[in-house]
């Protein structure tokens, strides 16, 4: 029992979000009469919010060293004005374009990158300019008006299911890669704690360790069947599972991630330690760039069009899902799957109130209490550790 508080505490924040999360879940299942988890209502929500979960594990990165990025809404529209106009104007081949993006999107990163890291300029003014500077330049591409529509195999990125070998009601191919990857995750889950008790780090008990793996196998599983029930798994869940597994291994395990955790913890001393801060910053902003570019191409191609208004309040949803997920505010704490998690306690808390029937008005009221309160009870818990 005391190695269980003793875990739940040094992860309070990562198990109280996953708490919240399914509290929310429940609550506004009941409040919307079992609409919000209905298989096409599921589906909807990842297809809807999937752009800021790929904004939120860039912004999760940038806040961690201590910075903040306000201007991925602008980038993300600036980049789908531009891949509009090779598609739909030039003609270009989709999947031309979408390299062509990214690559246009790290150069924005690495713009934006030079000044914070190497001229030593604020970050929140830079990418305050930057949010500035890229809107109007989307407006200048599109001449303010949209440009639509883009080619059918470009759409399927953000609309798009995976086929099915079956003919029956369910997608069976959703119901296999779900019992495959439990599978995956449980073996994982026994490596990690062999791990841990082969370096003599505390791990749960073996009762809990086996009710936790029955839980995982069965939310796994529960999902995909939920999905199996409408069209199946979307390609973007494929897309946002790959860059989880990428970006997690990324700051766990590659001197990348321990360099970006080190800055933002304590930028002097890691300087001191043989830390490249400048490069660790650089880089971390030429990734955000990529991802809002890849944001905004998944959000063109979920509306089938590019227009001077894409993108706006991006930049807002991506920071409130990494401060609900975790981040810490002063830097150098926060994780991706945390920024996942509350980007999904954001989407779920937004496709709610919208099936209640709850204005914009009071949406936006009620999501900056949550974000209020995520910062309060982060200067909460390091005032109680500091005691």
């Amino acid at each position: 029992m005391d190695v269980l508080k003793s875990m739940f505490k040094s992860n309070v924040r990562q198990y109280g979000m996953i708490v919240a999360l399914v509290a929310i879940t429940v609550l506004f299942q009941i409040m919307t009469d079992g609409i919000l988890l209905k298989p096409l209502n599921v589906t909807n929500i990842i297809q809807q919010y999937s752009f800021i979960l790929v904004l939120a594990i860039g912004m999760v990165m940038v806040i961690i060293t201590g910075h903040i990025d306000l201007s991925v809404g602008s980038v993300a529209a600036f980049v789908g004005a531009v891949a509009a106009v090779m598609m739909v104007d030039y003609g270009m081949p989709f999947y031309v374009v979408i390299v062509l993006s990214l690559i246009i999107g790290g150069l924005v990163g690495a713009w934006q990158g030079f000044w914070i890291a190497y001229m030593k300029i604020p970050s929140f003014i830079v990418t305050l300019a930057g949010m500035l500077i890229f809107r109007g330049l989307t407006m200048d591409v599109l001449d303010g008006q949209s440009i639509a529509p883009f080619p059918k195999l470009f759409q399927k990125m953000s609309n798009g299911f995976l086929p099915d070998f079956g003919d029956g009601k369910l997608h069976t191919l959703s119901i296999v890669l779900g019992i495959g990857l439990s599978i995956l995750t449980i073996l994982q889950e026994i490596r990690d704690r062999r791990t841990q008790q082969k370096y003599g780090f505390d791990v749960l008990p073996l009762p809990l360790f086996y009710a936790k793996l029955v839980a995982i196998a069965a939310v796994i599983n529960l999902f995909t069947y939920v999905l199996a029930q409408y069209k199946g798994i979307p390609f973007i869940l494929i897309i946002l599972f790959v860059l989880v597994v990428v970006y997690s291994f990324v700051m766990k395990k590659t001197v990348m991630g321990r360099h970006t955790y080190a800055l933002g913890g304590n930028e002097k001393a890691a300087m001191l330690s043989g830390v490249k801060t400048k490069r660790v910053t650089f880089w971390v902003f030429v990734n955000m760039g990529v991802l809002s570019a890849l944001s905004g191409l998944i959000f063109a191609a979920r509306l089938n069009a590019a227009t001077p208004k894409a993108g706006v309040n991006f930049e807002l949803d991506a920071i409130a899902a990494s401060f609900i997920g975790g981040a810490s505010a002063s830097g150098g704490i926060g994780s991706v799957m945390g920024a996942i998690i509350g980007g999904l306690v954001m989407a779920v808390m937004n496709n709610g109130m919208s099936i209640m029937g709850i204005g914009i008005d009071r949406q936006q009221v009620i999501k900056g209490l949550v974000l209020m309160l995520a910062v309060a009870f982060d200067i909460y818990n390091k005032k109680k550790n500091a005691v």
